[in-house]
C-alpha cells in the first residue's frame, strides 16, 4: 500500500508541475497565443501524415497471438483525398482472458505507427491521427465489452498491434510480439519488469515495389509500445534476494534475410529466498515474421532452471515456486528479416 500511494502522490506531483508550467507560458506569452500554437503544432502533425500517405498502397495483415486470437487490420488509403481508413474488422472478439485492449490502447499503436512514418522532427500530438479513419468493432478483444479484463492489452496486445500495422504496410518486419512480463515476489518483496528482444529489419520501396534502401533490426531493444528500460543490475540486487546471473545477446535468433532482424536476449535471475514467479508472454509460439522475403525471428522460451539441476519449460504464460538457488531464465524472441538474401 505505502508503494501505491507513494506513486499516486508522485502522478499528482507531475500533474501539478504540468500545470504550473502551463500557466508559467500562458502568463509569459497570453493565452490565445499559446492556444494558437497549440493549433499550429496538431496542424503541422496532420500535414505531414497528409504527405506520407500519398506514398502508401493498400495492405492488409493478420497477426496471430499464441493464445489463438489473431489481430486483423487492413488499411486502404484514398490518395487524393490523402487520407486512410485503417480496419480492424477481422480481428477476434473479445476473450476471456486479459489479452483484450481498450480502445485508447489501440488507438495509441495506430498514432505511434503513423507518426514513426513521417521523417520530420515533429511532436507526438493528436494532429498525427486527423488524416486517419480507425474501425475497431464493437465486442472485438481491442474494443471489448466492461468487464473484459485488460491488463495485458497495454503491454502485450499493444505491441501485436504495432507489428500487425508494420505488416500492412510492408515497410517492416516485426519486432518481437511481447514485452516478456516478468514478475515475482512473496510477503517481503514485489518486482516487475519488462524484458527487452530484437526489433525488426526494414526498408523502403520506390514506386515499381523495388526495395532502394533497407536497415537491420537491433539486439536486446525495447521498441514500439515499451520504450522502457530495465532497473540497473546493482539496485536489482541491493533491493531484492536475487542475483542476475547474466543479460547476454541471444546469438543468431534475429531472421535472417539481406537486412537481419535484431537478436533477443537471455536473462538468467537466481533467487536467493523462496517467492512466487510469473511470465506474460507472446511469442513463443509465432515467431516475429519477416517482409519482403525476409525470415522470421526466433520464438522466445520460458525456463525454470532448478538447483538440482533439473529443467521445466513454462508456457507463453506461467508462473513457478522459486526455491533458493532456483534461476529462472528468459529467452527472448529475435526480430525479423527483411528482403531475401
Amino acid at each position: 500500500p505505502q508503494q501505491n500511494m507513494a506513486d499516486l502522490k508522485a502522478q499528482i506531483a507531475a500533474n501539478e508541475k504540468g500545470v504550473q508550467e502551463l500557466r508559467k507560458m500562458v502568463d509569459t506569452f497570453s493565452l490565445d497565443v499559446v492556444q494558437a500554437y497549440m493549433g499550429h503544432v496538431q496542424d503541422n502533425a496532420e500535414e505531414s501524415v497528409r504527405r506520407v500517405i500519398t506514398q502508401l498502397r493498400d495492405g492488409q495483415f493478420t497477426l496471430p497471438l499464441d493464445n489463438g486470437a489473431q489481430i486483423s487490420v487492413a488499411i486502404r488509403v484514398d490518395t487524393k483525398n490523402r487520407s486512410a481508413e485503417i480496419d480492424f474488422t477481422g480481428t477476434s472478439p473479445q476473450q476471456s482472458n486479459n489479452f483484450n485492449a481498450p480502445t485508447a490502447v489501440c488507438m495509441a499503436a495506430v498514432l505511434y505507427v503513423f507518426r514513426t512514418l513521417v521523417d520530420d522532427d515533429i511532436p507526438l500530438n493528436a494532429g498525427c491521427l486527423k488524416p486517419l479513419k480507425v474501425i475497431i468493432p464493437a465486442g472485438s478483444m481491442l474494443n471489448p465489452n466492461p468487464p473484459a479484463s485488460v491488463v495485458a492489452g497495454n503491454v502485450e496486445t499493444s505491441t501485436c498491434i504495432t507489428n500487425a500495422l508494420y505488416g500492412a504496410l510492408g515497410v517492416m518486419a516485426a519486432g518481437q510480439c511481447t514485452m516478456n512480463n516478468f514478475t515475482f515476489g512473496n510477503a517481503r518483496h514485489q518486482y516487475y519488469e519488462t524484458i527487452s528482444g530484437g526489433s525488426g529489419a526494414g526498408g523502403v520501396f520506390d514506386a515499381s515495389g523495388n526495395i532502394v534502401k533497407g536497415f537491420d533490426g537491433t539486439s536486446v531493444v525495447q521498441a514500439h509500445m515499451t520504450n522502457s528500460r530495465l532497473t540497473d543490475p546493482e539496485v536489482l540486487e541491493f533491493r531484492f534476494p536475487v542475483r542476475l546471473e547474466s543479460y547476454e545477446i541471444r546469438q543468431g535468433s534475429g531472421g535472417a534475410g539481406r537486412w537481419h532482424g535484431g537478436n533477443g536476449g537471455v536473462r538468467r535471475v537466481r533467487f536467493l529466498e523462496a517467492m512466487t514467479a510469473s511470465i506474460l508472454s507472446n511469442g513463443r509460439i509465432h515467431g516475429a515474421f519477416g517482409m519482403a522475403g525476409g525470415q522470421p525471428g526466433q520464438v522466445g522460451r520460458n525456463v525454470v532452471v532448478r538447483a538440482d539441476g533439473r529443467i521445466e519449460n513454462l508456457e507463453h504464460i506461467g508462473q513457478a515456486e522459486m526455491a533458493p538457488g532456483d534461476v529462472f531464465e528468459i529467452h527472448t524472441p529475435g526480430g525479423g528479416g527483411f528482403g531475401k538474401l
